[in-house]
């Protein structure tokens, strides 16, 4: 089972927007970007919404036959553990491993000298081919690395092996999350982590690197563009180098998470992986569950009415909805409007507050930060805050698919759409002449 070159995950929380999702995903298609989409949702959203795996699945499946879609698509057990995995192996077939709670776990030391060990061509001038700089590797650096990460690494092992087991080799994708840690991984730590997974028998697909700046929920890149990029460049090539040195999957390829609405970054983004030639996965691409908001705003009457309570009460539960994103979030309560002035708003001043249009004077990237989180205040309202979904499914699902089009496909394809244009217009050109 393989991904296509480009995939994007389409997360979405109450399973209602899948046909608006995978319209996006289509018009992209017909456009000449080819996408496979994943619908991801993680075990804490489950609980949080409490739905199960089935649902999911269920729902790519019928925005797939509602769409009459052929291309390739999938259903992610996101952020799994080995204590979580088993209720999604029926149907899921996109497994994110979420080793981050390993980091730092220390092996017997007996191990951590058996992997510096295998590593002796290494140590001394590492020269990966694009990297202009070589590498000083020493017999102490490749301890202290894995020390680090062979536990965590193995864990992973553990869980593809589980996987293995239950749906048989080759039926399932599967990705490498590292990205939820303080630290960033350097190259050469991705280098000698990529060996620890060949040498653990784990043929990851995906992996996702922990990069320099912030990367909070909903909103844009916060960092050093210049050093993302460099970072993101030279994890590609280390990618590459690492296929062919350790055996890997070909299609071995970077993933963003938290990548919704990165917009700073999509440019860069899009650049290295056409300067190189390789593929990327995009989780998750547009932030579904906030573009259902903007659509409820947007419906004015009752449907504003009961966002304005979601923010109410997300205000007043802040630090408990926040705990769990803290890593993910920078929340400036100052700049977090009333309940009282929200109370009072129009459903264009809500709008324009919330949606993700940076140049607009009355967007608030706390208010959306805030909004983002508070989910849980609408799943405790249960069927009567799906039966609004559905009521103005219209509204929303043009939302969504905008958002996840114009917003998200096209910054990061941007190129690939002004050639198409460009030969449409030449096409024409030479008709009329």
């Amino acid at each position: 089972m393989e991904l296509d070159k480009y995939s994007i995950g389409i997360g979405d929380r109450f399973a209602q927007e899948g046909v608006a999702q995978l319209k996006a995903v289509m018009k992209a298609q017909q456009e000449g970007v080819k996408i496979s989409p994943v619908w991801n949702k993680s075990n804490r959203e489950h609980l949080i919404v409490k739905s199960i795996p089935s649902d999911v699945r269920k729902e790519a499946d019928n925005a797939v036959k509602t769409l009459g879609f052929s291309g390739k698509y999938f259903v992610d057990a996101d952020h799994i553990t080995l204590d979580t995995v088993t209720p999604f192996v029926a149907t899921a077939d996109f497994f994110t491993l979420d080793i981050a709670s390993f980091i730092g776990t220390r092996l017997g030391q007996g191990e951590i000298e058996a992997f510096v060990r295998s590593c002796e061509k290494y140590i001394g001038t590492l020269t990966i081919p694009g990297i202009d700089q070589p590498f000083e590797i020493t017999a102490d650096l490749v301890s202290d690395i894995a020390g680090n990460f062979y536990a965590s690494m193995r864990q992973a092992s553990q869980i593809y092996k589980f996987l293995n087991y239950t749906k048989g080799k080759g039926n399932f994708i599967t990705e490498v999350s590292m990205d939820e840690v303080g630290k960033p991984q350097n190259p050469i730590e991705l280098f000698f982590i990529l060996k620890m997974l060949a040498d653990l028998n784990t043929p990851i697909q995906t992996i996702a690197p922990k990069f320099t700046g912030r990367f909070n929920k909903g909103v844009d890149y916060q960092g050093d563009l210049d050093q993302f990029a460099k970072e993101f460049e030279e994890d590609i090539l280390v990618l590459d180098f690492a296929i062919g040195e350790f055996g890997l999957p070909g299609e071995l390829k970077l993933s963003i998470h938290s990548g919704s609405d990165k917009f700073s970054i999509y440019p860069i983004i899009g650049e290295i992986i056409r300067k190189y030639d390789k593929g990327l996965h995009l989780k998750t691409a547009g932030t579904t569950w906030l573009e259902e908001l903007v659509g409820l705003a947007s419906a004015g009457g009752e449907a504003l009415e009961v966002v304005k309570k979601i923010y109410a009460d997300g205000l007043k539960h802040r630090e408990k909805l926040s705990a769990p994103y803290s890593d993910v979030i920078d929340i400036d309560t100052d700049k977090l409007p009333s309940e009282r002035a929200v109370k009072g708003w129009s459903s264009e001043k809500f709008v324009n507050t919330l949606r993700h249009i940076q140049e607009n004077p009355d967007y608030n990237p706390n208010f959306r930060q805030l909004m983002h989180i508070s989910y849980k205040i609408a799943a405790e309202m249960g069927a009567s805050f799906v039966s609004l979904l559905q009521q103005h499914s219209d509204i929303i699902g043009a939302c969504v698919e905008e958002n996840i089009f114009e917003r998200h496909i096209k910054r990061l394809f941007d190129d690939k759409f002004q050639i198409k244009n460009q030969n449409r217009f030449n096409t024409e050109l030479a008709r009329r002449k």
